[in-house]
């Protein structure tokens, strides 16, 4: 249904006393503006009723002329709101006609069946957006939430345009669909894969390799689209690593201006990522970063936000769902349902199938596939994870020896997603035991991290988001001690862990303390996360006592690793062989093609013929810049 006949029938659908004023499609969202709102909400069926039968998402507003008088407005607002819901900041929106209210309550600031909502809505006009305010600050969340007003007026823009081309009838029927692997295949970072039809050019995730400055070997081969940045519909982005989402920002900095499509918690991972990412480039006078801030900042511009199992059109042609990945908060697998009945594809992006402390394991239920693109990692016929329990206990053991005889204990681990697993575990454990009184330091971004987890609740394990809707976070524990001392004077202190990042030791506060606690062979370097081929920690795994670094003074210099150096494996947010193995089996409906990436050549290939012998589906394991014809 093009815009046109979607306005017509909203006409004929909406009682003449609402007063119908205007229909838009701004983004995924068809917005109805009417000067006598109260009349429209006096019949509950009616906005189920223009749903149904324009099968788009509706929103119901008044029309600006209609709406009272910010003074008025926010008055009427913490007369209506219980003050027990926790609010804490009321902004307008008048680009939009909303008012954001953020509390660390929201239920209570919707009421029993919206019924508080509702009440706001027909006393000032202004439609409601309740946000949850996080336990912890977060200058991250306060700045994505603060640039997003700043920027209403280019964001409206935006999204107008972009709703009357998702709402445009189809060029042709599409009779082919093509994926091009542009980074990310048969190697661990900058995932990058090109969805193409006829009529339609999505891009699914635009990483970086952050472990090399090699641009033939840190960025997607973006010239082999054959296509000019502008040419693209859109991105989708499955979460927020930066080798999924750090080369985004290029795509805006050279002349893409279309949307990037994630959840929630996903872009504001990602913009914390991205510009620590550019923090860091700026202080290496070897590199620099491929784009700026104001990249950044337009990208944030253009992200539109989907929550887990709404199915929503990214092209006239083309409709995205995203479901659980169960890897890092807001992590996605992205379904695409291509034409009508084309073709189905799940790119897995990285999965988790099997259990973690901090979120449910991932879907493995779709309405169809016929293709799947599979998370290999760990998919090597000996990449076997421990038991959960058993690792947790080893761990736990590992650190309380070290601290015991004087040591320090250095856990390198990337800020989102493993660092908060790892902080899980030393709550649970000094919950249940009171003497064990050694610090948790949590240095760099971990912190940030953190309070957005306490941000978006719902998208965590039931238990966890329990404790943090009961204001008992798991991550405020009495154990944990954001860094804001000399590091120096950490590393020459008391017993004591460090959780820091980065997770490989490429950079960051871990290679800091690194430095400083190598040379005592009373310390322990502990990973828990996974280590690229061309890391500094798969060097320093694999048992070399002598790395080379860089000096405080800029010049080349040798360190020596004489602490206590142990692997403990079992906390990946990845998929281990049998998980993917199991989750495979486990899909309703079963995929007629796999294929693997994300992970080394051996254990792409590996898990390939392993799903071709064991499961008899056709699987292979593509090259960067093959071209795969789906149908």
């Amino acid at each position: 249904m093009d815009l046109k006949e979607i306005e017509k029938k909203v006409e004929e659908l909406v009682p003449p006393e609402c007063r119908l004023t205007k229909v838009e499609a701004e983004g995924l969202d068809i917005v109805i503006y009417l000067k006598d709102i109260r009349a429209f909400y006096a019949n509950d069926q009616l906005i189920r009723k223009i749903a149904g039968a324009i099968r788009k998402r509706i929103l119901v507003k008044s029309d600006p002329s209609s709406l009272m008088p910010v003074e008025e407005a926010m008055a009427a607002i913490k007369e209506i709101v219980p003050a027990e819901a926790g609010v804490s900041e009321i902004r307008f929106n008048p680009e939009f006609c909303e008012v954001n209210i953020e509390a660390l309550k929201p239920g209570l600031v919707i009421g029993k069946g919206g019924a508080t909502l509702k009440a706001i809505i027909e006393k000032t006009r202004w439609a409601p957006v309740v946000l949850r305010t996080p336990t912890m600050p977060s200058s991250t969340i306060k700045g994505v939430r603060s640039t997003m007003l700043k920027e209403a007026a280019a964001r409206k823009k935006f999204l107008i345009g972009l709703g009357k081309e998702i709402c445009s009838a189809p060029q042709a029927k599409s009779d082919w669909v093509k994926v091009t692997a542009l980074g990310g295949f048969n190697e661990v970072g900058r995932s990058c894969a090109l969805v193409q039809t006829p009529n339609s050019n999505v891009l699914v995730d635009c990483g970086i390799n952050p472990e090399t400055f090699e641009p033939s070997k840190a960025y997607p081969y973006l010239n082999a689209m054959n296509l000019e940045l502008d040419q693209l519909d859109a991105v989708v982005l499955t979460h927020a690593h930066m080798d999924h989402c750090g080369f985004i920002p290029y795509l805006y900095a050279y002349g893409y201006d279309g949307p990037v499509y994630c959840t929630t918690p996903t872009r504001e991972l990602a913009i914390l990522l991205q510009m620590d990412f550019i923090s860091i480039a700026n202080k290496n006078s070897n590199y620099s970063a491929p784009y700026g801030i104001k990249d950044i900042q337009k990208e944030l511009s253009h992200m539109v936000t989907v929550d887990y199992g709404e199915v929503i059109d990214i092209t006239p042609e083309i409709k995205l769902t995203f479901y659980n990945a169960g890897h890092i908060l807001g992590s996605a697998m992205v379904h695409l349902h291509i034409g009508e009945g084309l073709h189905n594809l799940v790119f897995s992006g990285d999965v988790k199938y099997g259990f973690t402390k901090l979120f449910d394991q991932a879907n493995a239920a779709f309405p169809r596939v016929e293709t799947m693109f599979l998370d290999s990692t760990y998919g090597g016929r000996n990449d076997s994870q421990p038991n959960r329990h058993e690792a947790d206990k080893r761990l736990i053991e590992l650190a309380t020896a070290t601290c015991q005889r004087g040591g320090k204990v250095l856990i390198p681990s990337f800020a989102v997603g493993r660092s908060q697993e790892i902080m899980l575990v030393f709550e649970e454990h000094a919950g249940k035991n009171r003497d064990f009184n050694y610090p948790v330091y949590l240095d760099g971004m971990i912190l940030e991290a953190s309070a957005i987890h306490t941000a978006y609740p719902e998208y965590l394990r039931h238990n966890v988001q329990r404790r943090i809707l009961s204001n008992d976070s798991p991550f405020e524990s009495r154990i944990f001690e954001p860094v804001k001392k000399d590091r120096k004077e950490i590393a020459e202190g008391e017993p004591a862990i460090i959780i820091a990042p980065s997770g490989m030791l490429s950079g960051g506060p871990s290679v800091e303390y690194l430095k400083l606690l190598a040379d005592d062979p009373k310390n322990s370097l502990f990973f828990v996360g996974y280590q690229s081929a061309l890391s500094l920690g798969r060097k320093i795994q694999r048992g070399v006592k002598e790395v080379p670094m860089v000096g405080d003074d800029g010049r080349a210099t040798s360190l020596k690793i004489n602490m206590e150096v142990a692997t403990v494996e079992g906390y990946s947010g990845h998929s281990d062989r049998s998980q993917l193995l199991s989750l495979i089996r486990n899909m309703r409906p079963k995929p007629e093609k796999i294929f693997t990436l994300h992970g080394d050549e051996t254990k792409c290939e590996d898990l390939s013929r392993t799903i071709s012998h064991q499961m008899r589906i056709d699987s292979r394991a593509p090259m960067n810049l093959d071209a795969i014809r789906l149908k």
